[in-house]
């Protein structure tokens, strides 16, 4: 349930990553070891694609060697050639061939060590990409690639309170995903509940791409060969792509250009026939070039904004290739590819026509281009195409990135459900009574070995789960594995537990909540502001449904007598409004009136202490046990940092 907790020199140590860790010899955790069969082939698998992969990465990188060897040896030769080929008297045909030859084989080594330096590369990001499944499954946060750019709103309800996102979190652990579509859509399934025909569908796609991992990390690599392809320049494209043409506004411009290109070919014609002096061909070119730099001078505008949008969103035309033509049988997968391939016509197929457009644009570029303009009329004629590709294809576009924001958001999950095998998908319906359950249920940030599962009800309507212990015996570890599991379950994700039922939920915490010397705000008043809306979600009709909530020792920062009379009334403000939903308190004598006893469905943890050499031994086994909690640590960690707790104990004794 809880990792473990340490003590160092006296000094709690929160390790950068997350959760506590044991130390000293001055606190021991029972962690519960869940290694299966299935997750030591999981370990197994990434360990063997990694190195095949990097043994593939070493092979090319030595093949590269050879050849710049080989890119080296020919250009000398060349160079030794074309020497030759100055020696008078030499057998020409010899020495020109033998020149050429050599010079073509230079090149030729070029353009072939750059395809086995993009190979190298290539399985260079593939063995890496193995590498991270294996940190994703020890939970090694730092060998992580971390986006600081994926944030969480700091005014969500619950976002910082399961760490949704940061270095280790929900987010860094489906860290798969890729595309800047893809990033965007999974943030706003963590934060957005799905309905449940969504949430069935989503089910049944991450099953079917779990298992196709050649499929999801060929996804992933391409995607994160994609360099500066943000929201914002993505968003430039779109507005671009759906954006009204200049032309069809102007259709005498193009049908102009059309005309002078017809009567200037003509006239040149005539010219060779000899009707019509040379001369009349020339006035044309005159007329051309005067009608490219007046009227014309807004296409090169139009160009440079189509090159400056599409040269990012270009880069993705591999991944839509990759999923359209995959074979795939899941209903929501099949949709999205059909999505892909709107009007009967792949979105990569589109994207490389697109290309190759603009490609034509770049004759601007070119030594001959003011003779190919001032015969042709070229510019016009690529405009007309680049603005039909944009009526065409232009209007899908955004489709298309919603689309592959989707697949690669499903895709994270399936590699989540792949790296663990041993988590269910939840069962997500309008059950009556409405009430959570789970079997097993753990922390999803926690690796097998430091994991506790335990079986939690939540529910119905009119109770809640009150949960004592101890200080660090394990309650907030288990409201968030809770809700961070309730995230999981509304995205269509698998849950970190054997079996889990639960209705749709609206969710609401208040577990960390901060001061604000900006706001003004004590931590107090920053409590109420959340318990404010806690209490206000309940009493309204949730959207999603029956509202779940979870909160963590509330009112801390005011006394004791206050602090258990406002518990009280929250909880049962909670409770007349329908909501389900788990306290955690050390005030063992908050649920003491008619009204929430009745009410209340009490769990502790609890922790064994035993007096060694050393000093006090405190051991936490992290599982959850009916009843009220009994026990006190409080005096005992006084001991283990090194203060004498006597005082306290002759003055009353501690809190629990």
């Amino acid at each position: 349930m809880a990792a473990a907790t340490m003590l160092d020199s006296g000094c709690p140590r929160r390790n950068p990553g997350g959760p506590l860790e044991a130390k000293a010899g001055c606190l021991h955790v029972s962690g519960q070891n869940q290694m299966t069969t299935e997750t030591r082939e999981t370990d197994q698998a990434y360990r063997e694609r990694a190195d095949r992969y990097a043994a593939a990465s070493a092979g090319c990188a030595a093949r590269s060697r050879a050849i710049s060897h080989g890119r080296l040896v020919c250009f000398l030769a060349a160079g030794a050639a074309f020497i030759w080929l100055l020696d008078p008297g030499g057998p020409v045909p010899l020495q020109l061939t033998l020149a050429v030859v050599l010079t073509l084989g230079f090149f030729g080594l070029v353009l072939y060590q750059n395809r086995v330096n993009f190979r190298c590369r290539w399985y260079g990001d593939l063995s890496a990409l193995n590498e991270e499944g294996l940190a994703r499954r020890a939970r090694d946060w730092g060998a992580l690639p971390y986006d600081d750019s994926i944030i969480g709103d700091p005014d969500h309800p619950f976002a910082d309170d399961l760490d949704l996102f940061g270095r280790a979190s929900l987010f860094s652990l489906l860290g798969t995903v890729a595309t800047a579509p893809g990033a965007a859509t999974l943030r706003e399934w963590l934060l957005e509940p799905a309905d449940t025909t969504t949430i069935a569908q989503r089910q049944s796609a991450v099953a079917e791409l779990s298992p196709l991992i050649d499929l999801r990390q060929e996804a992933t690599t391409r995607g994160r060969m994609i360099h500066g392809a943000t929201p914002a320049s993505l968003e430039r494209f779109l507005g671009w792509a759906e954006s009204d043409p200049w032309l069809p506004a102007r259709r005498w411009v193009i049908w102009t250009a059309r005309t002078l290109v017809v009567v200037t070919f003509t006239l040149v014609a005539l010219n060779i026939m000899g009707i019509v002096s040379y001369l009349a061909w020339l006035a044309a070119l005159a007329v051309n070039l005067a009608f490219s730099y007046t009227v014309g001078k807004q296409v090169h505008h139009i160009f440079d904004r189509a090159f400056a949008r599409e040269s990012k969103y270009q880069r993705y035309a591999e991944i839509f290739k990759l999923v359209t033509t995959a074979s795939l049988t899941a209903p929501r997968l099949q949709q999205l590819q059909t999505e892909m391939a709107g009007g009967g016509i792949p979105a990569y197929r589109q994207l490389e026509r697109l290309h190759r457009i603009l490609s034509l644009a770049e004759v601007r570029f070119s030594m001959p281009y003011v003779a190919i303009q001032a015969f042709t009329l070229w510019d016009f004629h690529v405009l007309a195409r680049l603005e039909s590709w944009q009526v065409t294809a232009g209007r899908q576009a955004r489709g298309w990135l919603r689309a592959l924001g989707e697949f690669d958001a499903l895709a994270a999950l399936a590699g989540l459900r792949f790296d663990n095998p041993g988590w269910a998908f939840a069962e997500v319906g309008p059950f009556d009574p409405a009430g959570l359950s789970a079997t097993d249920l753990g922390h999803p940030l926690l690796n097998d070995e430091a994991r506790v599962v335990n079986d939690v009800k939540l529910g119905p309507p009119g109770t809640f789960l009150l949960i004592t212990g101890s200080n660090m015996s394990g309650k907030s570890t288990l409201l968030r594995a809770i809700g961070a599991n309730v995230a999981l379950a509304r995205a269509g994700g698998p849950v970190c537990a054997a079996a889990m039922r639960l209705p749709p939920l609206a969710l609401e915490t208040s577990m960390r909540v901060h001061d604000s010397l900006q706001a003004g705000l004590s931590h107090f008043m920053a409590e109420l502001e959340r318990l404010k809306r806690v209490v206000s979600a309940a009493r309204r009709a949730p959207g999603p449904g029956t509202l779940l909530y979870l909160l963590d020792d509330i009112f801390q920062g005011t006394n004791t007598v206050e602090r258990r009379t406002a518990a009280r009334k929250v909880v049962a403000h909670l409770l007349q409004a329908g909501a389900i939903g788990a306290v955690t308190s050390h005030d063992l004598a908050l649920a003491e009136t008619d009204e929430l006893s009745a009410a209340c469905d009490a769990v502790h943890f609890t922790e064994c202490v035993e007096e060694t050499a050393d000093g006090p031994r405190i051991t936490f086994d992290y599982k959850l046990r009916p009843g009220i909690a009994t026990s006190k640590n409080a005096l005992k960690l006084l001991e283990i940092v090194g203060l004498d707790s006597s005082d306290a104990e002759t003055e009353g004794g501690a809190a629990p």
